[in-house]
């Protein structure tokens, strides 16, 4: 995906079948020195309808993304301990549809912007059994030592 590029249908809820909510590939470079870990927060910033207040609606929270990654697979979403290695040390958090992982974007009209905001942070976060993006946002405050932004349009 390129910035303010189009989302492939796979990686929406407007999928076919199995090709549907798929989680996308993203990559990453150049990550601050001193970064203890990564925090991924993806959301349509013109939610719920870019005619009405906004409300930004989240689709997928990660965090304690090891530094050393530089970035995921396609299908990653729901496989952190599958998949092992550096991997399992990722927490997944849950979105605005209630539950953990990657749910892909379908707003009832076109022309929504999708986020994808990776902070590079000072520290691990530590959370109990459920991560949002609220709890997110609150406890990377005073932790940023970067940030990057992908945004691709629905």
């Amino acid at each position: 995906m390129d910035n303010q590029g189009r989302m492939p249908r796979k990686y929406t809820g407007d999928g076919q079948g199995a090709k549907k909510d798929i989680s996308p590939p993203l990559e990453w470079y150049d990550v601050p020195d001193g970064t203890k870990s990564l925090a991924l927060v993806v959301q349509d910033i013109d939610a719920p309808d870019p005619s009405e207040p906004l409300v930004p609606w989240t689709h997928w929270v990660i965090v304690n993304i090891p530094p050393s990654l530089k970035g995921f697979p396609e299908g990653f979403s729901g496989k952190e301990e599958e998949m092992g290695g550096e991997f399992s040390a990722i927490k997944e958090g849950h979105n605005d549809y209630k539950v953990p992982g990657w749910r892909g974007p379908k707003p009832p009209t076109t022309g929504h912007r999708i986020e994808f905001k990776l902070y590079a942070l000072d520290d691990m976060l530590h959370f109990g059994n459920k991560v949002t993006k609220d709890k997110l946002v609150e406890a990377v405050e005073g932790h940023v030592v970067g940030e990057a932004e992908l945004v691709v349009m629905y």
